[in-house]
């Protein structure tokens, strides 16, 4: 159980990391003459990926029983 939480708050760390470099490198774009494009699609293509990928982990363990709902009605 503290694995997979771990896990995911690994994932998000990532994603946050990726989305603060693709920022950074979209500030920083353009200065001293040359458009710096690479390292921001390359940021923003791992955040995609990574997110993709722990929305599929997530699913897989939902269909697998291995986490499972609150329980909390919905409009209640």
């Amino acid at each position: 159980m503290v694995l997979k939480l771990i896990l995911i708050a690994a994932a998000f760390a990532v994603i946050l990391g990726a989305l603060g470099s693709a920022g950074r490198s979209m500030l920083r774009g353009g200065r001293g003459g040359g458009a710096k494009k690479g390292a921001m699609m390359r940021a923003l293509a791992l955040r995609v990926g990574v997110s993709v990928a722990l929305f599929i982990c997530l699913l897989t363990a939902y269909k697998l029983g291995w986490i499972h709902p609150t329980g909390i009605r919905a409009g209640t």
